[in-house]
């Protein structure tokens, strides 16, 4: 999956099933569906699910609960905007999730 297939998949009322579990807190976010995008990212207790839970909670205004999870996912916090944030957390883990070849 690109970047440009994952942004075409938000037409759909469900995220791919093939998503990783902060993959697809993103793509709920991108939703508008905070709580589902916190409780999929929540499930995800590595370096990527605590990235985009540090993503959600910067997005809530908790800023200390946040930079405890820029922590967890070894992550400066982040002082770009949250389309950005977004942005550049999205093209990382797809290009980085191993059920996805690479984009050229």
């Amino acid at each position: 999956m690109t970047l440009e297939e994952f942004r075409t998949s938000l037409s759909r009322d469900e995220p791919p099933s093939e998503l990783s579990l902060a993959l697809a807190g993103l793509w709920w976010d991108a939703k508008g569906d905070w709580k589902r995008a916190h409780e999929s990212a929540q499930q995800d207790e590595g370096p990527a699910g605590s990235w985009v839970h540090a993503y959600l909670h910067r997005k809530e205004g908790d800023s200390s609960n946040a930079d405890y999870w820029y922590g967890r996912a070894d992550k400066a916090p982040s002082k770009s905007s949250l389309e950005q944030e977004w942005l550049a957390i999205t093209e990382s883990l797809v290009k980085s999730d191993p059920h996805f070849p690479s984009e050229k």
